[in-house]
């Protein structure tokens, strides 16, 4: 490790008390620990020897950096460091009780990782009552007696200014409850005083507005709830036990399921628990002489992650967080802003049009003619002129209509289930009510999806049962068998494999839909009735153009403020199959998603004035399937654009109401040829609040990317890529 990730190690193994990994609020709980220079000297010793043996022994880099390792044997440290006086046999105590504390560790992370369960403070819980228990044959050890003069020991570490300060803060106008809270703060690093409390108020503060509002929250639902019941309310302030209401607060209410209501509702359902369990195991634990400490903590929130686990139905209003962002605002940001994007790809399976070119919505959901009850979610369609006519001639036969032979193509990947076969065409007018769904054919694309396209032509399958086929495969094409009168595709989605199953209310993705003139893109949605529809087809400039490769390097130049350099953006992949465009320069990274159909930026870390974050911005989503003059729109996570003072409050209201907005807009002006484009010209425009923030002008030929002009106020960026 170097210096760098040792540093890290150790600032994170304080913030990580409080589910963190900030540096800045970990410096400040660093220096807040040294409050108590002993207590403090044996933290940092315990977390060092803790980091130190993971490291010999070969545990995981990346969760030694984090602090992961760490945080337990930190405040083991702190408890000995209260406890005992210092001595050299102290140091021997404290390097045996951070090794053990990490075994602990270890353990409960291999243990509870198989149930997807975090191991909180469970390792510090084993070995300091592990120690404490022993005490009392460490005869040549001494109990320490400090905080009887602890005016002497603040005169030692900041002299008359921080007694004058410590002085100040114990007669602030504030209410004794509110007081009891920020001790209970700072008796979470061992230390029973205002000042320490008010200080790691701040740090938590400047961390997560969420996290700071919730612990206020889930402080005084527990406070209430001992006016309530008669308790003995001291009992919160002497035995410092009021931080186990708090941190309860902040695990279930912001860092372990997404901020929201149902979140915050949640956390005052549990805290009279967290009371009960508190006092009622206080009285156990007295016998033995031992602290509680941080048990009832744990015991709720494991209880209430595991329940979480069990539930057979998932709910928006009570959301686990599964990309763990460790702060609760880019968390809940992040799951908004997911939702808004990519909501409908996440719940539904891609299914498309079964059909080539355009085709129009005769007959759709609760249909005029069929269509209804059970079998009311469906499509008929068939081809028609520019005079609104299906057929040419008389169309006194099947082979006068348009789509009559036609191909029909899979709309999505799956295996053949069932097919019917061998029952003639009608002649137009006429019907087959015996056999209804006529020749037809069902496709199993999901556990409980599977499609029925009806009315084909006898004999035209090109498919078997059994057979596993690829979307867009040819598998039949338009015939007129069964109840049709003229020839036309019958299309649904159903959960049963059989013919004539119930049908689903279920969108199709990825198809152009032309009503009265006007064209428009359309992701999961169900097409209506007199629309014109087709699949959405790629164009292969800007296919080719986002084809990106791990381990290419994209070569640029770049023109900014009158002065030109050179720079570099490699593409990786990482361990979790993750793309990523990375500057080496700034140390930024914009994490993407290429799909059969768009690119699109997913998250960006990093250096806010670097190229990779304008061409990011520039680029944030490309959909390859366009037409001329196409306009798509985006929302972007509005903590990457908002500046740190207008998220301020958005920050404390957000789980309740989002007022703050960041949108993407992207216009094409395309070469239309099919065979060999020449040319495709984006422009995008990013505002924030609905104020324009930046616009960008991007260039493709047939090699790819060309140049990206982009306007930042007054500030103009030209990038032009090598090709």
């Amino acid at each position: 490790m170097n210096i760098k990730a040792i540093v890290k190690s150790i600032l994170f193994s304080y913030s990580q008390i409080f589910f963190s990994t900030n540096v800045i609020f970990g410096l400040l709980l660093f220096i807040v620990s040294f409050f108590d220079i002993y207590a403090g000297a044996a933290g940092l010793l315990s977390v060092m020897m803790a980091n130190l043996t993971a490291k010999i022994i070969g545990f995981s880099p990346a969760n030694i950096e984090k602090g992961l390792y760490g945080f337990n044997a930190l405040l083991v440290g702190f408890g000995i460091g209260v406890y005992f006086n210092f001595s050299l046999l102290l140091l021997l105590i404290i390097a045996v009780g951070a090794v053990f504390t990490l075994f602990i560790t270890v353990a409960a992370e291999g243990f509870l990782y198989k149930y997807k369960l975090p191991f909180l403070s469970i390792p510090f819980l084993i070995g300091m009552w592990c120690i404490t228990l022993a005490a009392p044959e460490f005869t040549h050890l001494g109990i320490s007696q400090r905080g009887i003069y602890l005016f002497n020991e603040l005169y030692l570490i900041g002299g008359q200014t921080l007694i004058d300060f410590y002085n100040w803060t114990n007669g602030l106008p504030i209410t004794q409850s509110f007081k009891t809270y920020l001790i209970s703060l700072g008796a979470i690093f061992f230390q029973y005083n205002i000042l320490t409390g008010i200080m790691i108020a701040i740090g938590l503060f400047f961390y997560s507005r969420i996290a700071f509002t919730i612990s206020l929250l889930g402080f005084y639902t527990a406070f209430f709830f001992y006016m309530v019941i008669g308790s003995n309310i001291s009992d919160v302030t002497y035995a410092y036990i009021g931080f186990n209401y708090i941190l309860t607060a902040i695990a279930i209410g912001s860092f372990f399921t997404i901020p929201s209501k149902g979140s915050y509702l949640s956390t005052m359902l549990l805290m009279p628990l967290v009371v009960i369990i508190t006092i009622s195991l206080n009285s156990v634990f007295v016998v033995f002489g031992l602290s509680i400490y941080s048990l009832p903590f744990n015991f709720i929130v494991l209880l209430f992650l595991y329940i979480l686990k069990l539930r057979c139905t998932h709910h928006n209003y009570l959301v686990e967080v599964v990309v763990q962002n460790n702060q609760p605002e880019e968390n809940l940001y992040s799951y908004l802003n997911n939702s808004r994007r990519f909501g409908m790809q996440q719940k539904y399976f891609p299914v498309k049009l079964p059909f080539w070119g355009d085709w129009f919505v005769m007959q759709a959901h609760d249909g005029e003619y069929t269509h209804q009850e059970d079998w009311q979610h469906a499509w008929d369609f068939v081809i028609v002129d520019e005079k609104s006519q299906q057929f040419a001639g008389e169309g006194s036969s099947v082979a006068d209509y348009y789509c009559y032979n036609k191909s029909i193509i899979a709309p999505a990947a799956g295996v053949v289930v069932d097919i019917v076969d061998g029952i003639e065409d009608n002649e137009p007018g006429e019907e087959n009510i015996l056999q209804n769904w006529g020749n037809s054919i069902v496709i199993k694309h999901t556990e409980y999806l599977y499609s029925q396209i009806s009315h084909i032509k006898s004999g035209s399958f090109k498919v078997s049962i059994g057979e596993y086929i690829k979307p867009e495969q040819l598998i039949a094409t338009c015939g007129n068998s069964g109840r049709s009168p003229y020839p036309h595709i019958h299309f649904q989605l159903q959960s049963t494999p059989y013919v004539g199953s119930k049908t689903l209310d279920y969108p199709l993705s990825n198809y152009f839909a032309n009503t009265d003139g006007k064209i428009e893109f359309v992701n999961y949605k169900q097409p209506v009735v007199n629309q014109s529809v087709s699949n959405a087809q790629n164009n292969k400039i800007l296919v080719k153009a986002f084809k990106f490769v791990s381990g290419q390097v994209i070569k640029l130049k770049v023109t900014a403020g009158g002065e030109t350099c050179n720079q570099e953006i490699t593409v990786y992949t990482d361990i979790n199959n993750n793309s990523y465009l990375y500057c080496e320069k700034t140390k930024s990274t914009a994490f993407f998603v290429r799909t059969e159909n768009e690119f699109y930026i997913t998250k960006f870390i990093g250096d806010k004035k670097s190229v990779l974050f304008y061409l990011s911005l520039s680029i944030y989503r490309i959909n390859f399937s366009v037409f001329d003059e196409m306009t798509i729109t985006d929302d972007i996570q509005l903590n990457l654009l908002n500046s740190k003072l207008n998220l301020l409050l958005q920050d404390i209201i957000a789980p309740f109401y989002v007022y703050l907005s960041s949108t993407f807009k992207a216009t094409y002006s395309i070469d239309t040829a099919e065979v060999s484009p020449q040319y495709a010209n984006l422009s995008t425009v990013v505002r924030v609040n609905k104020r324009k923030k930046f616009k960008n002008s991007i260039v493709f030929n047939p090699q790819g990317l060309a140049t990206i002009e982009c306007i930042d106020g007054d500030k103009r960026i030209l990038i032009e890529f090598e090709q």
